[in-house]
């Protein structure tokens, strides 16, 4: 009897990693940081800063037809499995979707920790601008700052609106037009 062929190319090596980091028994989210695999376990106060800024732009996320989430973003050719804080996405990618790329967000927000805040201010930075997505916000919470990154390239983003200190309103541009509330970060 013959073993079942498994469900990626053998010869893939890439393909390979992700598929087997997203069948990590004992942890309910992990991504791939530069090949390396990390488990996430947010705290509360992570989760709350998270809300916040979910439910300040609900009503545009609604009025767009997206969805706000924290869905699965891969990274083609890369060994990097990203799982944002919060992305926004037209609804119609996102229905019967396993993972989805940068470039087809509106918005990505990654929320700092200690253990990982250099990740999300270097690394993640970096490679979501290489992959395009539009609008990168960092609220970094060691630092009490939110930044905005747009205009996505290949040497990182051309445009920062920041750092600001919470509580100072954050413009967010078109497609979302609206200020975002910092001060009860």
């Amino acid at each position: 009897m013959s073993a079942p062929s498994p469900a990626y190319p053998t010869d893939d090596p890439e393909t390979a990693l992700k598929y087997a980091v997203q069948r990590i028994r004992g942890f309910d989210r992990v991504q791939v940081i530069e090949g390396f695999i990390e488990p996430l376990s947010p705290d509360w106060d992570h989760e709350s800063t998270i809300a916040k800024v979910r439910e300040h732009i609900a009503p545009v996320v609604n009025a767009l037809g997206c969805l706000a989430g924290s869905g699965d973003l891969d990274l083609p050719g890369t060994s990097n499995w990203y799982v944002p804080d919060l992305a926004v996405v037209p609804r119609e990618l996102a229905n019967g979707a396993g993972a989805l790329l940068p470039d087809q967000t509106l918005l990505i927000v990654e929320v700092t920790s200690e253990s990982n805040g250099d990740t999300d201010r270097i690394v993640k930075r970096r490679r979501y601008a290489e992959y395009g997505a539009p609008l990168y916000l960092l609220v970094d919470r060691q630092q009490r700052t939110c930044t905005l990154y747009s205009v996505p390239g290949n040497l990182g983003y051309t445009k920062v609106d920041g750092p600001h200190p919470f509580g100072t309103p954050l413009p967010l541009p078109e497609p979302f037009d609206l200020e975002l509330d910092t001060s009860a970060f």
